[in-house]
């Protein structure tokens, strides 16, 4: 579904004129790229805020709407207050159809509940990475990638190689192979299984009595035939 937003001109810059508009509830941007020259734009403050908590706002192709006429654009940066929910700077890039663009797309983790890591060992599942910087044309431009984790099992883990990317769409090459997910059993679990084992069997050992030799069994009756006969003497 294509995601569109409206923008006003903005005539004036600075500081001061974008505190003040800030102050109006709206939030100063600019969008470039393209043949056109860098614009200035405002937009609605708070309608900027609710988009920007859609994650496919930050990684879909967007329709940016100024005076009257439609582009296509993507979210380039956003700038927020350090600790109030204040938009202070949005940068938004013309796209050309032709050509390649290169964004980070979120990763969503699937059937990790129903891998062998975590139904055969009970092993927690750790999503290493949780976006992936691709290259591919806009129209092929996915909101997201799914990673299958069906096959995960402990002391595994799932590089970007091994990623099923859309048709038209490539990872960017990076100097190594980045880990995706992991799956490590908890050391408090490997270390309560080795106790129970260790207990077990310690028990075992305790509970066995050891055999005895012949010499050992007989024993006692040579003792009590001494007896008998020291007995004898005596009457």
């Amino acid at each position: 579904m294509a995601i569109e937003f409206t923008a006003f001109a903005r005539a004036t810059e600075g500081r001061g004129a974008s505190r003040r508009m800030r102050r109006a509830g709206k939030a100063p941007g600019i969008v470039y790229g393209g043949t056109a020259k860098p614009t200035p734009i405002e937009l609605d403050h708070n309608a900027l805020f609710h988009a920007l908590r859609n994650e496919a706002f930050h990684s879909s192709i967007l329709t940016m709407k100024l005076d009257g006429a439609a582009t296509k654009v993507l979210l380039r940066d956003v700038q927020m207050h350090p600790f109030r929910n204040e938009i202070l700077h949005v940068d938004f890039q013309r796209v050309d159809e032709n050509r390649k663009i290169h964004m980070k797309v979120p990763l969503h983790f699937i059937n990790g509940e129903k891998s062998p890591a975590v139904k055969l060992n009970g092993a927690i599942v750790s999503h290493v990475t949780t976006e992936l910087d691709i290259s591919c044309l806009p129209k092929d431009l996915p909101e997201f990638i799914e990673v299958d984790l069906i096959e995960l099992n402990v002391g595994h883990s799932m590089h970007v190689s091994a990623l099923k990317l859309p048709a038209g769409v490539t990872a960017v090459p990076q100097k190594t192979d980045p880990v995706v997910a992991t799956a490590v059993v908890p050391r408090a679990q490997v270390e309560t299984e080795e106790e129970l084992a260790a207990a077990a069997a310690a028990g075992g050992a305790e509970g066995a009595a050891p055999a005895a030799t012949p010499a050992e069994a007989a024993a006692p009756a040579a003792a009590e035939k001494k007896e008998e006969k020291k007995d004898d003497k005596k009457k």
